[in-house]
């Protein structure tokens, strides 16, 4: 499958033209939809702990077809398979405190408040289930700029589509559903109204009542997933594992889920929790929380393995870097050196041209592979949660804490030091950087400074030179674990592309 560059963030201001048309939707009917009902049939999976689940209706059909915000689709067809849309319903449930919130995440809580709500799931798996490798990846989809995204549905999309994950975006929070602002405001602002302003002839009966109800609907679909009532929107297929991913605002959901809900609802078999910080939501749906002192930890008795993927950017400006804790028999922190929360990969277009569109002091985006190491991550935690397994522990980014802020030490050319390293960080051609002191939206991309000729020059004396390092070095990362075997050409190919 050849690898399509996604775009995940939407600008609808005429002047940022590397950002494209502001929706992936596909109409019903279309290569990559399809209004065939699910199989009704229960299946054999193993069922879900005991408790309320979500009603499952649909194919949603009708209006302007499904709708999520530049979501990275490649040819589903093409890689054999579906994408449908959902209807997930019932009564949530908020939850009440029973102590402080501590470092630990040993966290109690009982059930409080409860509420109707009425909201969407896409769902995306292969045809033929003989190519379903049994297991189901359920992304709380982000909302941080104020409209619907699946971050990490692009990250991660060769490895879903070539080793046959079914994936499925949940609608979670009240942005989504109703619209409101969001916590990272895009140059020229974006469209807030919700997905029931935006289409209410296909979204008008959604029902979102907060965003304290999220955790419980989080773990109703979960549970739908698992023990399927009359409609089984994962038809034919016999999922034998359902694992929760999230990134950026969702990552902080996790963690808040992990460490309060996931005790006692046992619904998910592992998680993949990407570019978390150091805070976590409240369990009242409000703002990220990182007033505990010394950051919030994954609790140390979670009992499914859970994989942190962390940036320079979640370390230090998202203090995730206060947060930091040991790897355990259930879980593993990669660090990515060089990385930033967000890059040009996920924003769809070149690093120079999305941050002269972002007005960006720096000249260019951050353009690291973090994509390639997010698909060997999610390998490894497949592999963990069905062979018991353990992912390769990774040395962490090197950072001092000056005046208590803390600073990642670097080379005679500006790039980190320790973490999970790549070729991009070993065999350098430029100073990548997800730190940068401008807006908020460029601190999250990071940046890129391409070193000029002379440098090269002097570091490789030819490309030719330069190429056989980096083969050497992408080997290397292979053999670490860091990045996947079928990656490898693509790899090559990119670095092919360096003008020497």
């Amino acid at each position: 499958m050849t690898r399509k560059t996604p775009v995940i963030l939407c600008v609808t201001v005429a002047a940022l033209t590397l950002l494209s048309a502001c929706s992936s939707s596909s109409k019903s009917g279309s290569p990559n939809s399809t209004s065939a009902p699910a199989i009704a049939t229960p299946t054999t999976r193993p069922p879900a702990p005991p408790g309320p689940a979500a009603t499952l209706s649909g194919p949603i059909t009708g209006g302007n077809g499904i709708s999520l915000v530049q979501a990275f689709n490649p040819d589903l067809a093409q890689a054999g398979y579906s994408q449908n849309e959902y209807f997930a319903s019932g009564t949530a449930r908020s939850l009440k405190s029973l102590g402080p919130r501590t470092k630990d995440g040993l966290w109690s809580f009982t059930p409080a408040t409860s509420a109707p709500y009425r909201t969407r799931i896409v769902v995306r798996k292969p045809r033929d289930p003989k190519k379903f490798n049994g297991t189901v990846l359920v992304e709380w989809m982000n909302v941080s700029a104020g409209l619907e995204t699946a971050p990490d549905y692009p990250y991660l999309a060769t490895e879903i589509l070539r080793r046959g994950y079914a994936w499925v975006g949940v609608s979670e929070q009240l942005i989504a559903v109703s619209g409101g602002t969001g916590v990272v405001p895009l140059p020229g602002g974006v469209p807030a109204g919700g997905l029931r302003a935006a289409d209410p002839v296909r979204y008008g009966s959604l029902r979102h009542p907060g965003d304290k109800y999220s955790l419980d609907m989080f773990t109703q679909v979960g549970r739908a997933l698992r023990t399927p009532g009359k409609l089984d929107v994962l038809g034919a297929l016999e999922p034998k594992r359902i694992v929760a991913v999230g990134e950026s605002q969702s990552a902080f959901q996790m963690t808040t889920y992990i460490d309060a809900v996931q005790p006692t609802a046992h619904v998910y078999d592992g998680f993949f929790v990407h570019s978390r910080g150091g805070g976590a939501i409240p369990i009242n749906g409000g703002s990220i929380d990182t007033g505990i002192v010394g950051g919030i930890h994954i609790r140390d008795d979670i009992d499914v393995p859970v994989f942190l993927v962390e940036t320079e950017t979640d370390e230090t400006y998202l203090g995730y870097f206060a947060a930091r804790q040991p790897d355990s028999p259930h879980l593993r922190m990669w660090d990515l050196a060089g990385a930033s929360h967000a890059d040009a990969f996920i924003a769809g277009g070149d690093g120079f041209g999305i941050a002269k569109g972002f007005g960006c002091k720096a000249a260019a985006v951050n353009t690291a592979p973090t994509h390639y190491v997010a698909e060997a991550a999610l390998n490894h935690l497949d592999t963990w949660i069905r062979t018991g397994t353990p992912p390769p522990s990774a040395p962490r980014m090197k950072i001092t804490l000056v005046k208590g802020t803390p600073v990642i030490q670097r080379d005679a050319h500006g790039n980190a030091l320790g973490g999970v390293r790549t070729a991009a960080n070993d065999v350098p051609t430029a100073t990548l950087s997800g730190v940068v002191d401008d807006s908020i939206i460029c601190a999250l991309f990071g940046s890129t400074v391409p070193f000029d000729h002379a440098t090269l020059v002097k570091l490789y004396g030819t490309k030719a030179a330069y190429l056989a390092k980096f083969r050497a070095a992408t080997d290397k990362a292979i053999a670490n674990g860091y990045v996947l075997p079928a990656d490898r050409a693509a790899i090559l190919a990119d670095a092919a592309k360096i003008n020497f």
